[in-house]
């Protein structure tokens, strides 16, 4: 997954900005995984549906890219408490952010949100760092 694959790239983009469009236009609903995901725990039954659709194309779209040929990783190799404190990072992150990647970085950013585009910034920053200095811990720094 680290190799670099401009078309399965372009093809994978434009699916999610499409899916974004479609989310807006029709149900006029920023497509942010954090906001769906809290949402469908409400009470609103025209709510639950489209949100539990959605949720289910998000889990089952890496299973149905593994049978159009793409390689998905094998394992992770990273203990449980290392998992649990980075999920814990990334759920305080994305409150204290009020959005996550994808409701800043795919909607905001398009639609010129100034609040999106520098918590963009910001995340993409610190992931960048972040990148950098693990591999430098482990010796990976190319």
């Amino acid at each position: 997954m680290t190799e670099f694959t401009p078309i399965s790239g372009f093809i994978g983009g434009t699916i999610i900005g499409l899916s974004a469009v479609v989310l807006l236009l029709f149900k006029g609903r920023v497509a942010g995984i954090s906001g769906i995901l809290n949402g469908a725990f409400t009470k609103d039954k025209t709510e639950l549906v489209w949100r539990s659709v959605f949720l289910i194309g998000v889990i089952s779209g890496p299973f149905l890219a593994a049978i159009f040929a793409s390689k998905l990783p094998d394992s992770i190799d990273l203990s449980w408490p290392v998992v649990i404190i980075g999920a814990f990072l990334v759920g305080f992150g994305t409150n204290l952010a009020g959005g996550c990647t994808s409701g800043h970085g795919i909607c905001g950013v398009g639609r010129f949100s100034l609040r999106s585009i520098w918590a963009t910034v910001i995340f993409m920053s610190i992931a960048m760092l972040t990148v950098f200095f693990t591999s430098y811990l482990t010796g990976n720094l190319v």
